[in-house]
């Protein structure tokens, strides 16, 4: 089973790279698999697996993610 965590672009660094906070970690994050890195991204929410972002979501379903994943961690 894979899990891809939700991000927020905060910034783009090149064509194809963005930086991506996840749950207040920043990381470098491969854009290529969602048409590359634009400007219009900064701000929008991505789910991440293994250093790409594979598709963009809604902030709603990324607080709703989130929420669900911290609930899965209490429960551990």
């Amino acid at each position: 089973m894979c899990i891809a965590i939700p991000g927020k672009i905060t910034s783009i660094l090149n064509e194809n790279t963005a930086t991506v906070d996840i749950g207040g970690i920043k990381r470098k994050v491969n854009l290529d698999l969602i048409g590359g890195a634009d400007s219009s991204l900064i701000g929008k929410h991505a789910l991440v697996h293994v250093g790409y972002a594979i598709s963009l979501i809604s902030d709603e379903e990324s607080e709703e993610i989130l929420k669900l994943l911290r609930d899965v961690m209490d429960l551990s």
